[in-house]
């Protein structure tokens, strides 16, 4: 299987001997472990974000993992299926603590650095406009580009997702220098990105994507999915695929949710690991609890 992935602490990074680790990286893996039983059985090519559509267009890669916003013209003009939102985030602004300024409103005239082949500039010129601001945007190729033009002033301020500003506080020689504005201009609802085509391959991305978060719904991890297995609990047994019925029809080992969530974790599992307070980049999650704790993440029943 092929994974399409962009670069980025906490989301997907080669650790020192060069495997990939992150929170879509950890999506991709679980997609080769219910196809293949084997979390290896996955290529990752990077992509920027200018490029990431014309390499899944082209089946370069099987899908993207990597950040992607839905939105219709994608969906319609692009001939794309988006899978389940597996990260709730909205854009919003990096800038430095020096600065003075600690809310969007206050940004009248900056200089707003932006990644080229993404919905931020739109996002930016439609929240100038409702609030009677200007912005002279700076259009970069890459994340990187724009990190050296903050640290450098050619721009007052990175502005992106949330969870990218995260990591690209990151990437800032002194990074308690800098600051996330709490404003959020915009809805960012990030899914696997796969092509018109080939339902059965779309529903097995839906289904694997929503394994993690019932899992962590019905309290399953990977540490006690063995011991809970033997149980008798016929909820917590259908979802793990020991019982006949839900697997029907995906072509996949019944057991496929087992090995997901024993081989890679649960949501909470996965989101700890990667992004949560006690990772470099300390983000809460917010949206992306379950929202029997007042988030928004939410699996169809599996049945």
């Amino acid at each position: 299987m092929k994974c399409g992935i962009t670069q980025g602490a906490g989301f997907a990074t080669p650790d020192d001997s060069g495997r990939w680790r992150g929170f879509d990286v950890d999506f991709c893996r679980a997609l080769a472990v219910a196809l293949f039983n084997d979390p290896n059985k996955v290529q990752f090519i990077t992509f920027t974000q200018q490029q990431r559509f014309s390499g899944l267009q082209s089946g370069e890669v099987d899908l993207l993992v990597n950040g992607t916003s839905i939105t219709s013209s994608r969906a319609l003009e692009r001939n794309f299926h988006f899978g389940p939102i597996y990260f709730y985030d909205g854009q919003g602004f990096l800038m430095a603590k020096a600065s003075k300024v600690d809310r969007a409103a206050q940004l009248n005239g900056a200089t707003v650095c932006v990644q080229q082949g993404t919905t931020t500039e739109l996002n930016l010129t439609d929240f100038a406009r409702r609030n009677h601001m200007t912005f002279r945007p700076v259009v970069l190729e890459d994340l990187r580009a724009a990190v050296s033009a903050l640290a450098g002033g050619r721009c007052d301020v990175i502005s992106q997702d949330g969870a990218g500003l995260a990591t690209t506080r990151t990437m800032l020689r002194n990074p308690n220098d800098y600051v996330v504005l709490p404003d959020r201009i915009s809805k960012e609802p990030i899914a696997p990105v796969v092509r018109f085509g080939d339902d059965q391959w779309l529903e097995v991305v839906n289904w694997v994507f929503h394994a993690p978060v019932e899992a962590e719904e019905l309290g399953i991890d990977s540490k006690n999915a063995a011991r809970l297995a033997q149980g008798a609990d016929p909820s917590l047994r259908r979802f793990l695929g020991l019982e006949a019925g839900i697997s029907d029809g995906f072509g996949l080992d019944a057991q496929w949710p087992y090995h997901v969530i024993s081989t890679i974790g649960n949501y909470g599992e996965i989101f700890d690991r990667n992004l949560g307070p006690n990772t470099p980049l300390g983000m809460d999650r917010g949206l992306n609890k379950l929202w029997t704790d007042g988030g928004l993440m939410y699996s169809p029943p599996f049945r």
